[in-house]
């Protein structure tokens, strides 16, 4: 069964709900949502909401970066009332620059602190683990490095796969710089040069590599090899290695939200979050993208590494901002 179809189902089963978010009506509200999330991922959550609540949603949806740029572009001119973000870096950008609101506790309290912005400007909404997917016909967890500083030894020459325009890549760079410092970060991006990594325009690609044996390993986020266990079975050979020794390849980012100062409707945009919040969309997130869902009380798919023994770096999310940098070094690399 395709991951549209159970996508298709998973709607279904929220349009059987009763109590996502209350019972109300916003009165024919507009909200005007920037997405930097795939209208196949989110559209059905989006178009619930408007039918429960009879809001009418408008939604540009775009790259994650580009939206914030252009929001910060637009400034008190913005018609966006919320920010849906792939990542924490760009909802971080927009916090530093004066662009969100401040969210109420109520809100805020049903996330670990870890997963929101110390001065409770955006939350997120799931969570995203870094991995290394490797094949199991080839490689075993003991023959991994401890984190992905390891990879830059010479065995790792041609065995290895990535994607270096991919955000999630970039923010693991961005978050090298901030714990092993520029020099650290430059020498691990020098290291993995040397071994002569094949490229591949995202994870789906580098996850399929890795299950043909074209490669040993990759660095992708956890939920891209479930699509293909629940579409190929326990018998498709690569599992994903969460570093052991953590650092920032087992770093957990978040897709999250925030209210922009822009918005109009207070009520209804806290009322969305709150939905987003809410169990049903939690669950959505769970078995549909096989993300970690952050509100509590919610299970992750079976299978999945608890966050718990995770080892992420302690990092604030939000300061995962600084893309230009990162890019900069990317390029001084050769890596882009």
């Amino acid at each position: 069964m395709t991951r549209y179809l159970w996508a298709g189902l998973a709607l279904l089963g929220l349009l059987l709900a009763t109590t996502a978010c209350g019972s109300g009506q916003t009165d024919g509200a507009t909200l005007t949502v920037y997405s930097g999330r795939n209208e196949r991922l989110v559209g059905p959550l989006l178009e619930r909401f408007a039918q429960e609540t009879g809001t009418d949603i408008k939604v540009r949806y775009g790259d994650t970066a580009e939206l914030a740029a252009t929001i910060l572009e637009e400034g008190d001119q913005s018609p966006a009332d919320v920010f849906l973000a792939q990542d924490a870096g760009a909802l971080g950008a927009l916090a530093k620059a004066g662009r969100l609101r401040t969210l109420s506790d109520a809100l805020l309290k049903q996330v670990d602190e870890r997963f929101r912005a110390p001065n409770g400007q955006w939350v997120g909404l799931s969570g995203r683990a870094r991995v290394v997917a490797y094949n199991t016909k080839l490689l075993q967890p003991a023959d991994l490095p401890d984190s992905i500083l390891g990879f830059t030894d010479p065995k790792w020459t041609g065995k290895l796969g990535w994607a270096p325009t991919n955000g999630s890549v970039q923010a693991v760079v961005t978050a090298l710089r901030l714990t092993e410092g520029e020099a650290g970060a430059k020498a691990w991006l020098e290291g993995i040069q040397r071994n002569q990594p094949k490229v591949y325009p995202n994870n789906i690609a580098i996850v399929d590599a890795v299950g043909k044996g074209e490669i040993g390993a990759g660095f992708v986020n956890h939920y891209y090899l479930y699509s293909f266990l629940r579409e190929q079975g326990d018998q498709f050979p690569v599992r994903n290695y969460h570093p052991r020794a953590g650092g920032p390849g087992a770093m957990v980012n978040v897709a999250g939200i925030g209210i922009l100062t822009t918005a109009k409707h207070t009520q209804v945009t806290e009322r969305f979050l709150a939905f987003l919040l809410g169990k049903e969309a939690q669950q959505y997130f769970a078995q549909e993208t096989f993300e970690y869902p952050l509100a509590p009380d919610v299970p992750t798919l079976p299978g999945l590494e608890p966050l718990s023994s995770i080892k992420a770096p302690k990092l604030d999310l939000g300061n995962l901002a600084d893309l230009e940098g990162t890019l900069r070094l990317l390029r001084e690399t050769g890596v882009l």
